[in-house]
């Protein structure tokens, strides 16, 4: 786990005046880095990082720096973040620092101006060239609301407290925030079917999850020590993997997920460093008495200690109506990423347990992230009790599932007191498309 450093002063400013507005979500201490092109002409895609309302095309200011800080940022002028993550955790620190000073020191404004670009006139891709994508199930809150749905005695399987549970996705579905979610198709059976029929999903929903990029791979036939699991993540992104649950219902047994699960994933185009989030680090989630301990393989005292994080997720909901209307979006719930039963160190040890050979560029999601408080449910088939209990819009319409032409929006943050500055993760974002016919 990442050491706090100057780069983490709360009082620290950057000559870019927008990121030292209150509620920005890129201040100086943040610096999360996103792939971009220019939104309008010909450039080739390149890496960037996020300050204040600008962008900073890290490659191109490689000459700026010296040493390991200037090989990682020549490892920037590429269409993804691979390069820089592939020199490991010490060149990630370094290229961190420096672009700290050289966003901090108003002497070095003139020089570095030239490589500054508004955000809002970038466009904004997928950061990171993802080989593999599992999906976790991390959040005891989530599967002991969905569980109650189907199994309303035994609403947790009995493995759920001693595995982290997870299934492998699909990456080639993998979108950035702002791509339209087409609804998808798929078999399906309702209650009143006599057989299963082939159509337009009925019951869309979105889960909000964190997502994590591996940075640091380990061969195959290595397992990964716990105490060196949280090293190997290069760092985070909000994540929507969207699920039509009446696909899910049909398909789900005995193999899980499928193609209710592998039509659309989208994630946010920034990538917010876990040395950002040290600050905001806080002790693993406190297992209820009479809960099993975790097997020796995925227990750590520093994993106890400060393996949660203190992150605020929030979803928000803009229909078509509201949107033609100026009307702004409708917040569904909020909650904390530190109630998570299974921390993220847990996942990527449990992940290589067996010998898998984790990637450099790996997305690994954590589940549906919901909390102990009606308020704080991270889907709609928890909110809304798989459709039966619809919830009421400020504008009168009512929803059980998503429907065409609704928005769904994510925004996460981290911070915002004396001790440690707030951080944000940006947006994530998707309108859904209806179905192809």
């Amino acid at each position: 786990m990442n050491d706090l450093n100057e780069t983490h002063d709360p009082a620290r400013q950057s000559w870019v005046a927008s990121a030292n507005r209150p509620g920005c979500d890129f201040p100086i201490q943040n610096l999360p880095f996103g792939a971009f092109r220019a939104r309008h002409g010909t450039s080739v895609p390149t890496i960037g990082v996020a300050i204040g309302d600008q962008i900073l095309a890290v490659g191109a200011a490689a000459s700026s720096f010296d040493g390991l800080a200037q090989q990682a940022a020549a490892a920037c002028d590429a269409p993804h973040l691979n390069g820089l993550m592939g020199l490991g955790p010490p060149a990630w620190s370094a290229l961190r620092s420096a672009l700290s000073r050289l966003l901090s020191e108003p002497a070095r404004r003139d020089a570095v101006q030239k490589y500054l670009r508004p955000i809002a006139d970038a466009e904004l891709l997928v950061p990171v060239k993802i080989g593999n994508f599992t999906d976790f199930f991390a959040s005891v809150f989530h599967a002991t609301n969905a569980g109650k749905m189907f199994r309303p005695d035994n609403p947790l399987l009995p493995n759920y407290k001693y595995v982290p549970v997870a299934y492998h996705s699909r990456p080639s579905s993998v979108c950035v925030s702002g791509t339209p979610v087409r609804r998808p198709l798929g078999q399906a059976k309702g209650p009143a079917e006599a057989a299963p029929v082939y159509r337009a999903c009925r019951n869309l929903d979105y889960e909000l999850e964190l997502g994590f990029y591996i940075g640091t791979p380990n061969p195959l036939g290595e397992p990964v020590p716990i105490s060196e699991a949280g090293a190997r993540i290069f760092g985070f992104c909000l994540l929507n993997d969207w699920s039509a649950r009446d696909i899910q219902a049909w398909e789900y047994q005995p193999l899980g997920p499928f193609l209710a699960k592998n039509f659309a994933t989208t994630v946010s185009p920034w990538v917010v460093t876990a040395e950002a989030l040290a600050p905001y680090r806080v002790a693993a989630f406190a297992r209820p008495a009479g809960d099993p301990a975790p097997l020796p393989y995925l227990a750590a005292p520093a994993d106890r200690e400060r393996g949660g994080l203190a992150i605020t997720l929030e979803v928000f909901l803009a229909t078509e109506k509201m949107r033609a209307a100026g009307e702004e979006p409708f917040r569904l719930s909020t909650g904390s990423f530190a109630t998570i039963y299974w921390t993220v160190a847990q996942m990527v040890a449990h992940h290589a347990a067996s010998g898998c050979n984790l990637e450099i560029g790996d997305l690994i999601g954590t589940g549906t992230c919901s909390g102990p408080q009606d308020d704080s449910r991270g889907c709609l088939l928890e909110i809304t009790a798989r459709g039966t209990q619809p919830i009421t819009l400020p504008n009168g319409e009512t929803r059980g599932f998503l429907e065409d032409g609704d928005e769904v929006v994510f925004r996460a943050h981290c911070g915002g007191d004396t001790r440690a500055a707030r951080i944000g993760f940006g947006e994530c974002r998707a309108v859904i498309a209806p179905a192809r016919s």
